[in-house]
């Protein structure tokens, strides 16, 4: 039978609250135990030694509604050390969440349960386990707390001590600093184990504190393992003006003398006859009998339960060019940017390059909803899952290089099945002067290789807007590929770019073969195909600004009708738009019912690594201008 506890409900008698807590964390230790146990694998002693600051957390601190996991005045609870999830998993079923029978299905395959957590899990925002992200994702709901949404709720991040060496926690203490976020709790459980051995810092909570403090935020140093002293400094936090770091020294393994403080135990769980004397110990020292099984009513927020109501049918007038004036894309970006920017649930993150990506016009518009990452690409990519977890469009943009030191921050965020528009500027060789350095040459095939992803790459500013336009309400990761230089509008203002399309902008019944481009190699292609015409050589010119989708009918019949794909773009050769195209043609070719030649496909990419320059003669330099175009069409390359 279960005995129910209500949080909060003995505020008056110190002793009962220190009792609750107290059996409430063995509860949490044994059940991380006996689940790990049963799974054969897992992580049982990191999440012991965080159990007694869960406890508090739990019974006293969290205001969340399990049975409205989307309500807007919910706390945040983000385990950044994702591997501790059997102490998340215990915690959800001492609250009510799950059941002792599902607990048990831990790292089973069908369990939602997994081995580290996944938003599968109603009350997770945020897919953790590679380390160093949480407390960033954290500082997006945050912003969305106290700038946006004006409530009242609060961010608690569990972090381990091992992940205090990732580059992206200092770049979140950064920014909660920068943004005073008062609402957020970082709570490292300094257990001084990691996998292999003691972390860099072991006990040296001090060290811990005074860097925090050297972030702007108040560092409060306890035993975390003195309940009295957990739930001070969750006050404290409460209280605090500041963004608030609990510097917890706490065992690993703690609690059971066959693991407590004790090396070599990480990511393994107890053989049965081991959790069996552990469990033992525990219950004996909590004075527990039988099999713990408290249930805490967990306090709930206050506020309306429902969400705020969209903005999804406002009027929005997007950008109008003419056709042939010369417009960069990145402008056109910017535009689109600000237009739908009407819709209030669209925010800008942008990494101190607003001015080149030109989401400065949108922060002109709506400066309430733009945030300044400055030059923590890691940080800007995890906030925004945070404040799309919170019902915002989050638009994220910086030159497409820079999204490669943000990838493992992308790639998480398609596990936390999060919707992110990504904005990459000054893409491939045709940025010019700068270098390579600055050139994105492999941006197409990371965020193609991103699950769920949608990849897109405009080659004028009508394009453009429509595409973004169509980003605000897609599903998962999408990334658009913006160009630096201005180029010609190809398509009125009516045009439609329907996600998976492409557009044929050079089409008879004789083309002897066909130029597949994107961006800024479409305009090669239609100087080529100029070029061509004048010599009575038709070819076909096809617009592939949909590079994932790809338009595969488009495609496959171009190769069966012209017998010859020439595919330029400015990227490697790996992972781009050729490789796009080589899937499509070996997708059609297991489906299609056509028999015939397959096409042959010639390639032209940048196959060196390139040097400063105009863009002209870097286009020319690395084989993908207008000349090698008409080159490879005749056969020449």
């Amino acid at each position: 039978m279960n005995t129910e506890l209500t949080a909060g409900a003995t505020e008056n008698d110190s002793q009962n609250d220190t009792e609750l807590w107290r059996q409430l964390a063995a509860q949490l230790r044994i059940d991380s135990i006996r689940c790990t146990t049963k799974a054969g694998s897992g992580h049982p002693t990191s999440s012991m030694s965080a159990a007694d600051l869960m406890a508090v957390l739990l019974a006293e601190h969290l205001h969340y509604d399990f049975d409205r996991p989307d309500g807007p005045h919910n706390d945040s609870l983000i385990f950044s050390k994702g591997h501790a999830c059997p102490l998340l998993y215990s915690a959800y079923k001492a609250a009510g969440a799950v059941s002792d029978d599902e607990l048990m299905t831990l790292r089973q395959l069908g369990s939602r349960l997994e081995g580290h957590p996944t938003p599968d899990i109603p009350w997770v925002e945020a897919a953790t386990g590679s380390l160093g992200q949480g407390l960033a994702v954290g500082v997006g709901d945050a912003l969305a707390g106290q700038y946006l949404d004006k409530r009242d709720f609060r961010v608690w991040v569990i972090l381990g001590d091992s992940e205090m060496m990732e580059g992206s926690v200092w770049e979140a203490f950064a920014a909660a600093s920068h943004y005073k976020l008062n609402n957020i709790c970082a709570i490292i459980d300094v257990n001084k184990l990691g996998q292999r051995g003691e972390t860099m810092l072991g006990h040296h909570t001090e060290v811990y504190a005074e860097r925090a403090r050297a972030f702007g935020w108040n560092a409060v140093e306890i035993d975390g393992h003195d309940l009295n002293q957990i739930q001070q400094a969750f006050c404290a936090a409460r209280d605090s003006e500041q963004p608030t770091c609990i510097v917890a020294r706490t065992q690993k393994g703690h609690g059971a003398s066959v693991t407590d403080g004790l090396n070599d135990w990480h990511g393994k769980a107890l053989k049965p006859e081991q959790a069996e004397a552990a469990v033992a110990e525990i219950r004996e020292r909590a004075q527990i009998e039988g099999k713990p099984d408290l249930i805490i009513q967990v306090n709930k927020p206050q506020g309306d339960a429902n969400s705020a109501s969209s903005s999804d049918d406002v009027k929005i007038e997007m950008p109008r060019y003419e056709m042939g004036e010369k417009v960069a894309c990145r402008q056109a970006y910017g535009d689109a940017l600000k237009a739908i920017g009407a819709d209030d649930s669209v925010v800008a993150l942008d990494a101190e390059v607003s001015n080149s990506t030109f989401a400065e016009v949108f922060k002109k518009a709506y400066p309430d909803r733009f945030f300044e990452m400055f030059i923590a690409e890691q940080l800007m990519v995890s906030a925004a899952v945070g404040l799309q977890h919170r019902g915002k469009k989050p638009f994220c943009s910086t030159f497409a290089a820079f999204f490669a030191r943000a990838y493992d921050q992308i790639r998480m965020a398609a596990v936390s099945q999060a919707d992110l528009k990504l904005c990459g500027s000054h893409a491939g060789v045709s940025i010019g002067e700068d270098g390579p350095s600055q050139m994105a040459l492999e941006d197409l095939a990371m965020m193609r290789a991103v699950c769920g992803s949608t990849v897109l790459y405009p080659s004028d500013a009508t394009s453009t807007a429509a595409l973004v336009a169509q980003m605000k309400d897609l599903d998962g990761i999408s990334f658009i590929r913006t160009t630096r230089e201005k180029t010609p509008v190809l398509y009125g203002p009516d045009e439609e770019f329907p996600i998976g399309g492409s557009k044929t902008l050079r089409q008879s019944e004789n083309d002897a073969a066909t130029v597949i481009g994107a961006g800024i190699t479409l305009h090669e292609a239609i100087e080529a195909a100029d070029e061509l015409q004048k010599e009575n050589i038709a070819v076909r010119v096809i617009d592939l600004y949909s590079v994932k989708p790809i338009d595969v009918e488009t495609v496959a019949r171009a190769g069966r009708e012209t017998g010859h794909l020439v595919v330029v773009e400015d990227h490697w050769r790996e992972g781009g738009l050729g490789d796009a195209v080589l899937a499509a043609l070996a997708e059609s070719h297991r489906d299609d019912a056509h028999e015939g030649k397959a096409a042959r496909v010639t390639h032209l990419c940048v196959t060196k690594m390139p040097r400063s320059g105009k863009p002209d003669e870097l286009l020319d330099d690395n084989g993908i201008s207008a000349k090698h175009i008409v080159a490879a069409v005749k056969g020449q390359r």
